[in-house]
């Protein structure tokens, strides 16, 4: 077995990372290749929670930009997150890992409602435990749901998974010559307007003293070995 680093973590993942290369919902493939890394660490001792956000699916901040409300587009935003992580889910158990699905909106039905101290018994017992539908509360980013669930869990590691291999000056996509961070304090990347979590995420991982690893999640082996402490990806941190 190996020995990580880290033993108990959040990953965040974009809705957008779900739907692979077709643009739109959700891919099979890349579903299931998700799971398999999570199952790698999950069964070697880590406990993972997750938080989905809904982009794939729905996003309320592009619409609420052309002049809708924004409060009845977040909640449609959160419903989506639902939808992901009962997909996430039956990828995780089809290949045999336990998990639940806790939601901040009650959906009595389909999952459970969040419960901090039940969270943290699920993840005692080695079950992955996703966390949808947010805060539950409009106006608020699933980034900042996932450094909030981060610090109520008592996760070691925020995992930021991105298609990039972490954190540039510029966008790498655009820039050839853009240059990768190994490091950055919380405080600089606010400071510098990096568009990788908003600033209320970042403010309350820094005032939570959380670190935030964001690595590139479409490179196999890239949880494990984030986990176990190789350089991987631009850790966030005081």
């Amino acid at each position: 077995m190996c020995e990580y680093k880290y033993k108990t973590v959040l990953l965040k993942l974009s809705g957008e990372a779900l739907q692979g290369s077709q643009g739109f919902g959700l891919c099979p493939d890349t579903l299931e290749n998700i799971a398999a890394q999570i199952c790698e660490v999950a069964n070697g001792g880590v406990r993972v929670g997750m938080v989905i956000g809904g982009g794939n699916i729905f996003r309320g901040q592009a619409l609420a930009a052309r002049g809708m409300n924004r409060v009845p587009g977040d909640h449609r935003g959160m419903l989506a997150t639902v939808i992901n992580a009962r997909a996430m889910q039956d990828a995780l158990e089809r290949q045999g890992l336990a998990t639940r699905v806790q939601s901040a909106i009650s959906m009595y039905q389909i999952s459970e409602p969040f419960i901090r101290r039940k969270a943290i018994r699920h993840l005692d017992k080695g079950r992955v435990v996703i966390f949808a539908s947010g805060t539950g509360n409009p106006y608020f980013t699933t980034d900042t749901a996932a450094v909030l669930r981060a610090s109520e869990i008592g996760a070691e590691l925020i995992l930021k998974a991105t298609n990039v291999d972490g954190i540039y000056d510029r966008d790498p996509r655009n820039d050839p010559g853009a240059v990768l961070f190994s490091t950055l304090s919380y405080m600089g990347a606010i400071r510098e307007r990096l568009q990788v979590m908003d600033t209320t995420a970042f403010s309350l991982a820094m005032e939570n003293k959380i670190p935030l690893l964001v690595f590139n999640l479409f490179k196999d082996g890239n949880i494990k070995r984030a986990l176990m402490g190789e350089q991987v990806g631009t850790m966030v941190m005081d």
